[in-house]
C-alpha cells in the first residue's frame, strides 16, 4: 500500500464510529489518541493549500466521498515523505486492525526519498552527495 492510500484509509477507520466501538473500552481511548494524532500531523502537513483543510474535515464527515480528494491535496503536501505521518497512520492501523496489520496489508513502499524511515527501533544513517 503507498504511503498516502495508509493515510488516507487510516483517517477514515479512525473517523468510523463503528470500527471504535467494536472494540474494547481500554483500548478506545487509545485509538481515539492514535487518531487525535494522525488528524493534527495530517492538518499541518496539509496548512496552508488551499482547500486542503476543507477536503480533510469533509473527509471526516464522509470517507467515501473525499478520499480521493484527501489523496491528491496530501500527495500534493509531500505526505508520502513525511515519516512521522505515515508511521502515525499505521500506529493506528495495527490498533483497528491488529489481523490486517499482521498480514501486511498496510505495509509501505516509500520511492525516491531520501532520509525516510517508517517502522520501529531503527538505525539510520545518511550519506549525501558524492
Amino acid at each position: 500500500m503507498d504511503p498516502v492510500t495508509l493515510i488516507v484509509t487510516a483517517l477514515a477507520a479512525g473517523s468510523s464510529a463503528g470500527a471504535i466501538s467494536a472494540l474494547q473500552d481500554d483500548v478506545k481511548a487509545i485509538v481515539k489518541a492514535a487518531y487525535a494524532n494522525l488528524r493534527g500531523l495530517a492538518r499541518k502537513r496539509v496548512a496552508g493549500q488551499p482547500g486542503a483543510e476543507l477536503v480533510l474535515a469533509e473527509h471526516e464527515a464522509d470517507p467515501e466521498t473525499w478520499a480521493a480528494p484527501l489523496a491528491k491535496k496530501l500527495t500534493e503536501a509531500g505526505a508520502a515523505d513525511d515519516a512521522n505521518l505515515v508511521q502515525a497512520a499505521r500506529a493506528l492501523m495495527e490498533l483497528v486492525d491488529a489481523a490486517g496489520t499482521a498480514a501486511g496489508k498496510y505495509n509501505v513502499t516509500i520511492k525516491d526519498s531520501t532520509g525516510v524511515q517508517v517502522g520501529d527501533h531503527n538505525v539510520q544513517v545518511n550519506r549525501f552527495g558524492g
